[in-house]
């Protein structure tokens, strides 16, 4: 298994040097365009959550285009719960070997939503009435 974390100590030019300028980053929350919003979504990631990691445990290549299996690991703020999901990316490289598109694939429900306390208390009874 790979272990992959962009640091939290990164600015944005060092997003600049992996990822194209026009970049399309897509996720069950977002969809953007631009390098610089999307370094706004990982700085914003380190603000909320202690320890991001990836782990990465397959990966298929084809020509330009790669497949990321990988396990989110992190803790909440303010928490010592250790917290996980499971993902996986699809990662698009123009001529440059830059990211010009990279489009996660998880369960928000499942992943983020019940583990939310907040979030959990409505989405149970969410589930509960629509079953």
């Amino acid at each position: 298994k790979r272990q992959v974390s962009t640091q939290s100590t990164w600015g944005i030019e060092e997003y600049e040097k992996i990822f194209d300028k026009e970049v399309r980053f897509k996720d069950p929350f977002h969809d953007i365009k631009g390098v610089d919003k999307l370094y706004k979504i990982f700085d914003d990631m380190y603000i909320k959550l202690d320890n991001p990691t990836f782990k990465v445990s397959e990966i298929v290549e084809q020509n330009n285009i790669a497949y990321l299996k990988w396990d989110f690991h992190f803790s909440f703020k303010g928490s010592h719960q250790k917290e996980s999901f499971e993902g996986v990316s699809r990662v698009e490289f123009n001529e440059q070997h830059k990211v010009i598109s990279h489009i996660d694939y998880w369960d928000a429900s499942s992943n983020l939503y019940e583990k939310i306390p907040i979030l959990s208390f409505f989405y149970e009874i969410y589930k509960k009435e629509n079953k």
